[in-house]
């Protein structure tokens, strides 16, 4: 890294703990999800970059975007699936789709798609808590994939004797199978190697990547993973005891996976980001919200806090009735990004308990005007950045937005959120 690029990444890292400490850096830091608009911006489809396995194109747009626009952190290949094109075709999920995929059965600039269905049944709890790793590989997994089908049949078979698995695992669909993990396992060495050499160039640019892992609410992973949306919520009341059984075992699990990450070399300060699916405004009731949602939530928060790490935690939706919750934290350790919420009453609540982000429509940058972006990004700092503890960012991802409005956004704030 040139001394030019370490000052650089001092004075972002610099600014942007600042913020998170609730204090008031040189100028409100910027931020925004850049999602998809790197790529639009450097020229290319969404389809090419997940099917170019070297990363290079999604190299090319990282660097032209921070070049172009000067962030307050750096990007890696982030939740795009960059390169990963081919490695989904072998895995054949289910329950996603992607841009450039066989067929095109979505945009080719679309941002990935998922299916969300249920792979745990009604008549399944008595198995599933009896026995997870049954129901987990002959349950769960052909429900997600028929990638591995050829394994489960060999494994699901009743006497085993050499013969007889020789027999099995000699069939031309076992034979397939295992050509396809060798591949799997080649692209995916690949993809880490080319992964860590963009991390490298955004380093040496001198740009700070906060985020480092991840976690879940339990109740999260119970909806999204295994019952469904309407089905887990249905479950709050005629699955009661089933719903509390899940959650309070995984939350050991999960609290767990926070601390081995926290002894992970250059875990110090890094951001864990959790995303809130199921906590959103008419989701479930306040009661049934600390009950089933803020506990647990509460608990990882505090646990990231103990790892030395940053609990970064993306509202999604609308938050409105849940700030009650988000102020029952550790002060000046924490960092709410809000998707959509009154940010005038956000600050007020939270501004001595925690940093906020987010409330700027992304909307706005793909439907507006310059001018327009710049006054409601005015109106949106003089809200939130006095006293300090705020970070600009979008409500949600930059994606298919005017280029003239990302300007207008970036320039206004470098120049109107100076203290």
């Amino acid at each position: 890294m040139t001394p030019e690029a370490q000052k650089r990444y001092d004075e972002k890292t610099a600014r942007v703990q600042a913020a998170i400490a609730l204090k008031e850096p040189d100028r409100v830091p910027m931020m925004p999800s850049a999602a998809l608009f790197p790529m639009l911006n450097a020229g290319y489809t969404v389809a090419e970059v997940i099917y170019d396995t070297s990363l290079e194109k999604m190299t090319k747009s990282i660097v032209k975007y921070l070049e172009d626009f000067d962030p307050d952190c750096g990007l890696g290949t982030g939740t795009n699936y960059a390169g990963e094109g081919p490695m989904l075709e072998l895995e054949r999920p289910k329950n996603m789709r992607w841009a450039g995929m066989p067929g095109d059965i979505i945009d080719r600039n679309s941002i990935q798609q998922f299916i969300e269905y249920p792979t745990l049944l009604d008549d399944e709890f008595d198995e599933f808590f009896s026995d997870r790793t049954g129901w987990t590989l002959f349950k769960q997994t052909p429900r997600n994939s028929d990638f591995l089908n050829p394994l489960l049949r060999t494994l699901q078979g009743g006497r085993v004797s050499a013969r007889s698995v020789a027999a099995q695992v000699s069939t031309p669909e076992f034979k397939a199978m295992l050509e396809d993990l060798w591949k799997l396992n080649e692209l995916n060495l690949e993809y880490r190697k080319n992964a860590a050499k963009l991390d490298q160039t955004v380093y040496e640019m001198g740009y700070p990547v906060f985020r480092r892992g991840g976690a879940a609410v339990p109740f999260d992973s119970y909806s999204d993973g295994l019952r469904g949306t309407i089905l887990s919520l249905q479950d709050l009341y005629d699955h009661t005891e089933e719903v509390e059984r899940y959650i309070d075992e995984a939350i050991g699990p999960m609290l767990q996976m926070i601390r081995m990450q926290g002894t992970m070399p250059g875990a110090k300060g890094k951001h864990v980001f959790m995303a809130l699916h199921k906590g959103i405004d008419g989701f479930m009731s306040g009661e049934h919200y600390r009950k089933y949602y803020w506990r647990h939530l509460q608990m990882i928060i505090e646990e990231i806090i103990k790892a030395d790490m940053v609990p970064y935690i993306f509202c999604e939706g609308k938050y409105n009735t849940r700030l009650d919750c988000l102020t029952e934290v550790t002060p000046g350790k924490v960092f709410y990004h809000f998707e959509e919420v009154n940010m005038e009453v956000a600050k007020s609540r939270l501004k001595d308990i925690a940093c906020i982000a987010g409330g700027f429509n992304t909307n706005l940058l793909q439907f507006g005007t310059p001018d327009k972006v710049r006054d409601e990004a005015k109106k949106l700092l003089d809200t939130c950045a006095p006293g300090g503890g705020f970070i600009f960012m979008t409500g949600s991802g930059l994606s298919h937005v005017k280029r003239e409005n990302v300007e207008a956004m970036f320039d206004t704030v470098r120049e109107y959120g100076k203290y």
